[in-house]
């Protein structure tokens, strides 16, 4: 279960698996409206009478991208067939283009025949009804549509444009669809279908001995016939080739921004950093939303995605992205966070790319009594996320733009919402979305974003409500101290929950307890937050080759062990490096960075083929489980390596980096 290629524009995104083929396609929004869904659109080749689609076992496959972009850059060798293929995919940086060339090599001691096929299994608006396939004469393309989605293939090789088509019915009755009909290297060149259908287009070349031959496909995607021509021709005067060139070298200089200063650390986590900087810009929608993941796969599991925007995530990774220099890529995510802010000052669950309100599994009532269905963590880190970002680049327009839309209001909310005996939150539900509490991380985050409240308050001259902010925060974090600190277990406990009517610590070991230092509350070297810490590095720590740390003590999701001991639960990408955060903030010497440095390259060994991170192992095998890429894990990677470059100059400079 992975999307092992990801390229995307910010309106545009599509993934392709292990194998190469296109298995997403989002657009308009990234994360809504998939136009494949899953599905497989297949990419083969006919040479002398012997066909083979890139999923065949005989293929030996390389994943990956040309250095420092978001173009692919894929081997595939089938000796038998005597051919190699080099792959490169990419998305126009602007438009909503598609663009791939394929050199064919000739393995062979004489000239060969060689045909490449494209299929098009396309489920437009998502789902399959309704749709049409058609060849367009006009400029010899083959075009799907489904009201105002408009999609259109085209390529060229030395031989001309496309060789042989075909448009037909699939999944429906015993139709499987055009591809069965490409296996014999001849196309039957029907021109249009209703319905579920799909298509194939196939070029021609002649490959010379030893030698080689370059085709290029494109997809052109918009809202009607006039936009998706006037794209297909921008291609044709353009050429495919400079296209592609333009691509790398606009993300080779995007990267620029996050500078070189990398420190100590070794090329493969500094391929890893810049890897995971590009998937987080594929995952940002150019209308503000973050979106968690895009790997459909997860489907096959649970009759729901994480193509949404959850605030917590977005803030996190935003976060991270502000970190690394890149204000003007997260600032619309605030904006984002600004128009669906609820009336009363909330963020909700999760949102849809296009800010409606997503699907969410948390009940308005439970037992008969009514129960406000949040995170309130997502609410706060926004506001805790937004004051980072500003202290970091100075943007004092984007934070007057939304002090009175978002962060006053948003802040009342998180004043009001409170159990005044206990000095902390009402309950919510916690980061995972499983349990209902007072949780000590959602406690932290609301104390974050409180003093980030006071801080812009303070900023705009908005006095009282300054002192206001800071009181209610100052309250909490006592209440941190009285309500959730656990003596006889010398650690702070993952929350407070109500049984019988009275409030009882929760005392599973919990990986988030890292909120405690990392949003301010106390500092890392606290003793309790040490304590707590260190509990967190040696119980949830999996203890096989794999290695890494597990959310919680028992996590049942995707659970590969009942061997609790030994296995806590699966490794997560985000909670091994919280560890490593940790460890970097308490580093007194640069001897102190080494297992921070140690993990940041694990973890990197945990990529997919091509680079992306999951969002769980499996901890016998390292097999990737969950969604990948998740964003989340991208963006907490490109945190730990900026706080570990910056940490070591501070040591280097003489400081302790407190």
């Amino acid at each position: 279960m992975a999307r092992h290629l990801v390229i995307g524009n910010g309106k545009t995104l599509v993934n392709l698996d292990g194998k190469g083929y296109i298995r997403d396609v989002y657009y308009p929004y990234v994360g809504q409206q998939n136009h494949v869904g899953g599905h497989a659109c297949r990419f083969g080749v006919w040479c002398d009478g012997s066909f083979a689609w890139l999923d065949d076992p005989e293929w030996a496959i390389e994943l990956g991208y040309i250095e420092d972009s978001l173009v692919t850059n894929v081997t595939a060798r089938h000796e038998r067939m005597g051919l190699e293929l080099q792959l490169n995919d990419g998305i126009h940086q602007r438009e909503s283009i598609y663009l791939k060339r394929v050199v064919v090599r000739n393995l062979r001691d004489h000239e060969r025949d060689v045909r490449v096929f494209f299929h098009h299994d396309l489920m437009i608006d998502g789902n399959e009804v309704g749709d049409t396939a058609a060849f367009y004469p006009g400029n010899r393309t083959v075009f799907h549509y489904k009201r105002s989605s408009y999609f259109m293939f085209n390529g060229k090789s030395d031989q001309g444009g496309i060789y042989q088509f075909s448009t037909g019915i699939k999944r429906f009755h015993s139709a499987e669809g055009t591809w069965r009909d490409a296996e014999d290297g001849e196309l039957m060149g029907n021109s249009i279908s209703q319905g579920s259908v799909d298509s194939t287009i196939s070029f021609r070349t002649f490959v010379p001995q030893g030698g080689e031959r370059t085709i290029y496909y494109w997809m052109s995607i918009g809202q009607n016939m006039e936009e998706v021509k006037r794209l297909d021709q921008y291609v044709q005067d353009s050429h495919p080739e400079k296209l592609l060139s333009r691509i790398v070298i606009y993300w080779n200089n995007w990267l620029s921004r996050a500078g070189g200063r990398t420190g100590d650390l070794p090329s493969g986590v500094v391929r890893q950093f810049k890897h995971s900087l590009l998937i987080v810009k594929t995952q940002i929608d150019e209308r503000g939303a973050i979106i968690a993941a895009n790997d459909t796969d997860i489907l096959q599991y649970n009759r729901d995605h994480y193509s949404y925007m959850w605030p917590r995530d977005g803030a996190l990774i935003a976060d991270a992205m502000s970190l690394a220099g890149y204000h003007g890529t997260i600032a619309s995510f605030f904006q984002f966070c600004g128009r669906n802010l609820s009336p009363e000052g909330y963020l909700h669950h999760k949102y849809n790319p296009d800010g409606t309100v997503g699907s969410s599994w948390h009940p308005y009532v439970v037992n008969g009594v009514p129960r406000l269905p949040i995170q309130e963590d997502e609410t706060a880190l926004v506001l805790y996320a937004l004051w980072k970002d500003y202290a970091r680049h100075g943007e004092i327009e984007l934070a007057q733009s939304l002090y009175g839309t978002l962060i006053r209001k948003a802040s009342a909310f998180l004043c009001d919402y409170m159990e005044t005996d206990l000095n902390l939150p009402k309950p919510s539900y916690d980061l995972w979305e499983e349990r209902y509490g007072i949780w000590t991380y959602t406690v932290a985050s609301v104390y974050g974003g409180l003093m980030a409240a006071a801080y812009f308050a303070d900023l705009f001259g908005d006095y009282d409500r300054s002192d206001q902010y800071r009181e209610v925060a100052e309250r909490m974090k006592q209440g941190i101290v009285d309500r959730l600190w656990d003596e006889e277990s010398g650690r702070y406990a993952r929350g407070l929950v109500l049984e019988n009517g009275q409030w009882v610590k929760d005392m599973t070991v919990e990986s988030s307890l890292f909120a405690l230092f990392e949003f301010g509350v106390f500092p890392a070297e606290d003793e309790k937050v040490s304590k707590t810490m260190e509990a967190i590095s040696e119980k949830l720590r999996i203890r096989t080759e794999v290695g890494g740390i597990a959310r919680y003590t028992n996590d049942y999701y995707f659970r590969q062990s009942d061997d609790i001991d030994r296995v806590p639960g699966n490794p997560w990408i985000i909670c091994t490096l919280w560890v490593a955060g940790f460890q970097i903030e308490t580093a007194r010497t640069a001897e102190g960075l080494e297992e921070p440095r140690r993990t940041l390259e694990k973890v990197a060994g945990f990529a997919l083929p091509g680079g992306n991170l999951p969002e769980q192992l499996h901890p016998e095998t390292g097999e990737p489980l969950s969604v990948a890429p998740l964003t989340w894990s991208h963006a907490t990677y490109v945190s730990t390596v900026c706080k570990y470059v910056k940490k070591l100059e501070q040591l280097a400079a003489g400081g302790n980096g407190a």
